[in-house]
């Protein structure tokens, strides 16, 4: 049973929103419009007595379900398992945030994955249907590494992946270009140097490869690159794209600030020139989500602990995202008093 829309958080504050579901633990929100339905393409977490670390072994998901609502507000369906760990060849654990495309017909479901040597790597399925189940290929896509895939599809009918998270994501392990398991296992204590970038790349027409080795996605901060130690703005996790009148807004979590965070570019490769942050910290360590357009308003699918209070059991919400009048994004705060 959902909990009460004025539920009290342990701040003594009330939520913004509530859980799309209660019956099981989903985090890492991916949302899309497909045939003018919503789907919600989210991690499924699960039990475990691993204890929190800051490499997040707590995070222990094997598998993957799909949400599927008519309209904001509008009863859940929750697929069957959409594709299990079991399932794919390469991966052995750790079934992290993933996201989904469509392209003539079919639909594509990209998910990150530890393989048997313990490096994330990042896989592509395939279905008829956007619930799944998926086929996956067998392989792990060639020059993916780390974590947290998304991906946009411009107007051109362009898709482009970005992807990439530091500490338990592993991208600081791949920052001499190639994975080095003796390398450092966060960006601390690098703070006068230039932030470790998000990573994108291409897709092939075919959606199931990179077009061209992954280039980095640049944050400016006065037209520099952003610093590791402005841990308010740089990038952690958690890359989303999304197009509003002609701009293309990167947007990310800050991590170990636990803000989401956004930069404006261009063109889909940046640079992007950071804005700021346009929600607060919710319950919970990760902040993670997803922006996405349907019957002309904006939503924000995010996540956090309402239901269990604990870091590795979270809940998607959902919640209207607003705009001011120069494109900027109007700040949401999780809590309400």
């Amino acid at each position: 049973m959902e909990k009460e829309p004025r539920a009290k958080a342990p701040n003594g504050r009330h939520y913004l929103s509530q859980p799309l579901v209660s019956t099981i633990y989903t985090a890492d929100p991916s949302a899309h419009v497909f045939g003018g339905k919503i789907y919600v393409y989210p991690s499924h977490d699960i039990p475990t007595d691993i204890p929190d670390d800051d490499l997040g072994s707590q995070y222990a998901m094997n598998d993957y379900v799909v949400l599927a609502m008519d309209d904001i507000g509008a009863p859940v369906t929750v697929s069957p398992v959409a594709l299990s760990v079991d399932d794919v060849p390469w991966a052995a654990s750790q079934m992290w945030a993933p996201d989904a495309a469509y392209k003539d017909g079919t639909y594509y479901f990209y998910f990150p994955a530890r393989d048997a040597a313990g490096v994330f790597q990042i896989g592509v399925a395939t279905s008829a249907s956007p619930m799944g189940p998926f086929k996956p290929e067998p392989e792990a896509i060639k020059g993916s590494f780390s974590i947290d895939p998304a991906v946009f599809t411009d107007e051109d009918g362009e898709s482009y992946m970005y992807f990439g998270g530091i500490w338990g994501g592993q991208l600081q392990k791949w920052a001499s270009g190639s994975f080095d398991a003796n390398g450092s296992n966060t960006d601390l204590g690098q703070d006068d140097q230039p932030a470790l970038c998000a990573k994108v790349a291409k897709l092939t027409d075919d959606m199931k490869e990179f077009a061209h080795p992954a280039r980095d996605v640049v944050i400016l901060v006065d037209g520099k690159p952003v610093l590791a130690g402005d841990h308010d703005k740089r990038f952690f996790e958690a890359s989303w794209m999304f197009k509003r009148e002609g701009k293309y807004y990167f947007t990310y979590s800050t991590g170990d600030t636990h803000l989401l965070a956004y930069a404006i570019g261009d063109n889909p490769y940046g640079p992007f020139h950071h804005q700021g942050h346009f929600l607060l910290p919710p319950q919970g360590w990760t902040s993670h989500h997803s922006v996405v357009e349907f019957k002309g308003k904006w939503w924000l699918f995010y996540h956090d602990t309402q239901l269990s209070d604990k870091n590795h059991l979270r809940s998607v919400k959902v919640t209207e995202l607003s705009f001011n009048g120069d494109g900027t994004i109007a700040v949401l705060d999780p809590f309400t008093d």
